[in-house]
C-alpha cells in the first residue's frame, strides 16, 4: 500500500477510498425526483390559477464563440427541478388543470446520428423522464393553443444572490392567450427552499461523495506541490469513483495569503501558487450530481502539523461553528444563527489578545466582526449551490450593516431547508487598513498583535446541513478538529 502524499495516481483505486459504496441514485437518473418536484408545482399553482399552462424552456448549449465547439452543457436549473432532463433544447409543459406534462424534443435531421449518435425517441424519453407525452419542439404553439389555458405562465424574476434578471422565454402566442409572468417565478423558488425526502436523499449522496474526495486531497496534497493539484484530485476522485462530471461551482484552492481571497481560484486567480511548507491551505469545493450541488471547505496545513498560531484561528472558527450547530432548529431566523457565531468569533478574538476587552455586543453592533469575516454565516443549497429564494417577497428584507448586508439570506427555518454553515476568519489587508483608520471601532484592535498575521490568509470551516423538525443533521463526513486533521493527515490510505 502506498504511503506517499504525492500526486494520486489509478493505481490507488485498489485502496479503501477508492472503494467508496455510493447507492444507485448516483449513478442512474432517478426520474421519481422530479415527478415529485412537478406534483408539488401543480399542486401549487392550482391554488391561484387552476386553469394555467407553465410552459418552461430548458437551457441551450453555448458555443465558445463563433467556433464549433462547445461549453459543458448545464441545463437550467428551473427546468431542471421541474423535469430532471439533462439535454439542451428542450421545452416543457405543465398542465394544472388535468396535470399532464410534456417534454417537446428538438427535432433534429438525420445526420445528426452520424456525429452524435441514434435521435431521441420520443416513447423513450417519454419512459425516462416521467411525462405523459413527448412532441417535438415546433408542435408548441399549436399544442399550447390545444390545451387553451385560461393563462399560459412564464417564468420572470431575479435572483437576489447575483441580481441578474431571468431571461424569460419568448412564444408566439398566436391565440393572444392571456401571458401571466408574475405568478410563477415566487412559486418555485419557495417550492425549492424546502426539499422533499427524495431531493434529501440524493443531497445526501453528493455529500458523501465530496467528503470523500475532500478527505483524498487532504492526505495526498503536499508541501511544493500546486494548488491546482489539490483542485485536479478533487475533481478527477468525483468524477472516477461517483460519476459527477461537474463541480457546483469553481473550485477554490488557496494557500497561504490566498486563503484571505475569499473566491479565490476564478480565472484570474487560477489556484495556481506554488504551496510552501507550513502553509495553510483553504480547499472548498463539491462536487454536482444530477444538477444537485454540495459546497464543502476544509482548512488544514499542508504538511498535516498545525502551528500555535494555527491552531488558535482554526479552533476560534470551529467554535463558532459549533455554537451556529447549538441553535439551529426550525423556527429560529437565520439572521440570529448568523450573529449567534459571529459573537463566538469575536469573543474568540479577544481572548487571543487580537481585540481588547470590551462589551461582544457592542462589536457586533459596530459590525467589528466583518473586518475578519466579512461575508455570510452561510446559504440555502440544492440545484444552485447558492439556491434560490434567498430574498424576496416572501421573506424579511436584506440587512444593510456591514456585518449583514452580506448574508444571503434571512429567513426564518424550516424542516427540509439545506444550508451551509461556514464561518471563517481572515486577514484581509484592505480591510485590516480601514478598521485602523476607522475611528468608530479601531480601539477596539490591538493592531501590534493583529499585524503578527498579516500573511496568514485565512480559515473557513464549511458544512452542509439539513435542518430537521428537531434541529439539524449534519451531511458533511470530513475531519474537523484540530486533532482529527492531525491525525488523519499523519495515516496512509
Amino acid at each position: 500500500m502506498a504511503t506517499s502524499r504525492g500526486a494520486a495516481g489509478i493505481a490507488d483505486r485498489k485502496e479503501d477510498i477508492w472503494q467508496l459504496q455510493l447507492p444507485k441514485e448516483a449513478y442512474e437518473l432517478d426520474s421519481k425526483i422530479f415527478k415529485l418536484n412537478r406534483d408539488r408545482l401543480i399542486a401549487k399553482v392550482k391554488e391561484s390559477s387552476p386553469g394555467a399552462l407553465i410552459v418552461l424552456q430548458g437551457g441551450k448549449e453555448i458555443d465558445h464563440g463563433n467556433t464549433d465547439t462547445n461549453h459543458l452543457f448545464r441545463q437550467d436549473n428551473f427546468f431542471l427541478w421541474t423535469f430532471g432532463v439533462q439535454e439542451p433544447g428542450y421545452w416543457g409543459l405543465v398542465d394544472v388543470r388535468n396535470g399532464k406534462s410534456y417534454i417537446l424534443i428538438p427535432r433534429l435531421p438525420d445526420a445528426y446520428r452520424v456525429w452524435m449518435g441514434e435521435l431521441p425517441d420520443p416513447a423513450e424519453v417519454a419512459e425516462k423522464y416521467l411525462v405523459d407525452y413527448v412532441l417535438y419542439d415546433d408542435e408548441l404553439e399549436t399544442k399550447i393553443g390545444e390545451i387553451d389555458p385560461t393563462e399560459v405562465l412564464l417564468l420572470s424574476g431575479t435572483n437576489s444572490d447575483s441580481g441578474l434578471a431571468f431571461n424569460t422565454p419568448k412564444i408566439k402566442n398566436e391565440k393572444n392567450l392571456k401571458v401571466n409572468t408574475e405568478l410563477l417565478y415566487p412559486l418555485m423558488e419557495e417550492l425549492r427552499v424546502v426539499k422533499t425526502d427524495l431531493e434529501l436523499n440524493l443531497m445526501r449522496i453528493v455529500n458523501k461523495l465530496s467528503s470523500a474526495a475532500h478527505r483524498l486531497v487532504m492526505k495526498k496534497i503536499a508541501a511544493d506541490n500546486y494548488e491546482y493539484q489539490g483542485e485536479a484530485l478533487f475533481k478527477f476522485f468525483a468524477q472516477y469513483v461517483g460519476g459527477a462530471r461537474a463541480v457546483a461551482y469553481t473550485c477554490i484552492c488557496g494557500s497561504g495569503h490566498n486563503c484571505s481571497i475569499l473566491h479565490y481560484g476564478h480565472a484570474a486567480a487560477p489556484n495556481a501558487k506554488q504551496i510552501k511548507d507550513g502553509d495553510m491551505c483553504l480547499f472548498d469545493m463539491g462536487a454536482s450530481l444530477w444538477g444537485y450541488a454540495s459546497d464543502i471547505t476544509c482548512s488544514f496545513p499542508v504538511n498535516g502539523r498545525f502551528t500555535e498560531k494555527q491552531r488558535k484561528i482554526y479552533n476560534i472558527v470551529l467554535e463558532s461553528r459549533n455554537a451556529a450547530f447549538q441553535v439551529i432548529k426550525p423556527g429560529v431566523l437565520w439572521l440570529d444563527v448568523h450573529k449567534t457565531a459571529l459573537k463566538r468569533l469575536l469573543a474568540g478574538l479577544q481572548e487571543i489578545g487580537l481585540l481588547r476587552a470590551a462589551s461582544v455586543d457592542e462589536m457586533l453592533d459596530k459590525s467589528v466582526s466583518a473586518i475578519f469575516q466579512p461575508h455570510g454565516l452561510g446559504h440555502l443549497m440544492g440545484i444552485d449551490v447558492h439556491d434560490c429564494g434567498g430574498y424576496n417577497k416572501f421573506t424579511p428584507p436584506r440587512k444593510e450593516e456591514p456585518h449583514l448586508r452580506s448574508l444571503r439570506t434571512c429567513r426564518e427555518l424550516k424542516a427540509g431547508m439545506v444550508l451551509t454553515v461556514e464561518p471563517g476568519c481572515y486577514f484581509i489587508p484592505c480591510l485590516l487598513e480601514q478598521a485602523k483608520n476607522d475611528e468608530k471601532i479601531k480601539h477596539f484592535f490591538n493592531f501590534d498583535v493583529v499585524d503578527g498575521y498579516r500573511g496568514f490568509g485565512g480559515v473557513r470551516i464549511e458544512d452542509d446541513i439539513i435542518v430537521t423538525a428537531s434541529g439539524m443533521e449534519l451531511m458533511t463526513d470530513v475531519p474537523r478538529t484540530v486533532e482529527e486533521i492531525e491525525e488523519h493527515m499523519a495515516k496512509p490510505l
